[in-house]
């Protein structure tokens, strides 16, 4: 945070997200890979965690120049880094670019109802012209989280998915 914000910065709220206590923030980077391209304006998520990561989808991550593996968040040993710069200086990340692994928040009684447990797969069934079905969606369990399904850009624009577009976990 002080690198790139300059020293005793703090986040700001911009907008409060679905889980409890998680936001985007108001702060924003820019990251630069290795072809020298940059992404602008990438958008911090909150609160400060104890590692450094950045999730892009596999289009960005082509863009940009980097190999990047499907990881499940937090699992960035032997990821690429990279450079990123604030409006105070920049960073420079040993670690932590990854393509974040589809995955659906749940609470106990949740995976209770869906008769799954923490760290097994489902699928999302997805409808509309453009429907498709999204296999190997992993389950994360945490008293603390709410039902939420979280897939990257790449894969809700290659079904065309909008706000009101019908989908189904199934077992």
């Amino acid at each position: 945070m002080e690198a790139l914000f300059g020293k005793g910065h703090q986040l700001t709220v911009h907008k409060w997200l679905y889980q409890d206590g998680q936001f985007a923030a108001k702060e924003t980077v820019t990251l630069i890979g290795p072809r020298s391209r940059v992404i602008s304006n990438l958008r911090i998520l909150g609160p400060c965690r104890t590692l450094n990561q950045i999730e892009l989808a596999y289009t960005d991550a082509i863009a940009l120049g980097f190999d990047i593996p499907l990881r499940a968040s937090g699992n960035i040993k032997g990821t690429p880094g990279a450079m990123i710069m604030g409006p105070e200086g920049f960073f420079e990340m040993p670690d932590g670019i990854i393509r974040a692994l589809r995955h659906v928040h749940m609470h106990p009684d949740d995976a209770s109802y869906y008769g799954v447990k923490h760290g097994e797969d489902m699928k999302l069934r997805i409808g509309g012209p453009c429907g498709l079905t999204l296999d190997r969606m992993l389950v994360r369990v945490d008293k603390s989280f709410k039902l939420e399904v979280h897939i990257d850009t790449d894969e809700g624009n290659a079904c065309n998915l909008q706000a009101d577009t019908l989908c189904e976990l199934v077992k």
